[in-house]
């Protein structure tokens, strides 16, 4: 995992906006939900097209995350990325045609097919049968069309989210992003997240605090679990 921290000068200008370095004292667990964002073959297994070698690491911290939500009464979710291609269009051409060549993109596109192996929850990560399974089709699970997160999370009565997965700085922060504009409250799990590099991941915590939400670790969180 990364071994590297939110810098100081940083969590001086937090307190010195908010008085405070955590904007949550406590959570309720029956509102509160652990997302766990892209843990996928086609982002976790080596040589996969979209590779993220620190995502493998995640597992035992993700599973104990989750471990402790259901304990506790409250939420799993699982959301993967998929994006369809019909006759050689995707439903996402604005990424696909832009952003990876053309060797990288035929990779991409298969693994990212849905049902097949690109999809697939990454080995060792506990799911269970109670816990909520979907697919977003663009890096923010929340943006319009994109995953019926939203929809799911507001019939359950969901308001906080405990976000998890990879990578830190892009699928994660935007879908974090997004539920913190949304009136959602937001939790990225520091431990539990993973990106290219420390310098991506530590940008990406380093945002998130400043404006949209809060950076725990595991043990900070199930202290507040249990209050």
């Amino acid at each position: 995992m990364h071994q590297i921290g939110i810098r100081d000068e940083i969590i001086a200008r937090v307190i010195a906006r908010r008085g405070r370095v955590h904007l949550f004292d406590r959570f309720v667990p029956a509102r509160t939900a652990s997302v766990v964002i892209d843990m996928q073959a086609t982002f976790c297994a080596e040589g996969g097209p979209a590779e993220v070698p620190l995502s493998r690491q995640l597992v035992r911290p993700i599973n104990r995350l989750n471990s402790l939500m259901r304990q506790a009464g409250g939420h799993v979710i699982w959301v993967n990325h998929a994006n369809l291609n019909t006759n050689g269009q995707s439903d996402w051409a604005g990424f696909y045609d832009n952003f990876v060549s053309d060797a990288v993109r035929a990779r991409t596109v298969e693994s990212m097919a849905p049902g097949s192996p690109g999809q697939e929850i990454w080995q060792g990560l506990e799911v269970e049968e109670a816990d909520i399974r979907m697919l977003k089709n663009r890096y923010s699970a929340l943006i319009t069309g994109a995953s019926p997160l939203e929809r799911v999370l507001r019939s359950l009565g969901i308001d906080t989210l405990l976000i998890t997965g990879t990578k830190t700085n892009v699928c994660c922060e935007s879908t974090a992003r997004d539920a913190m504009m949304m009136d959602f409250n937001v939790v990225m799990v520091s431990d539990a997240t993973a990106a290219l590099s420390d310098d991506e991941h530590r940008a990406a915590l380093e945002t998130i605090i400043q404006q949209f939400g809060d950076v725990m670790t595991i043990d900070e969180i199930a202290e507040r679990l249990g209050r």
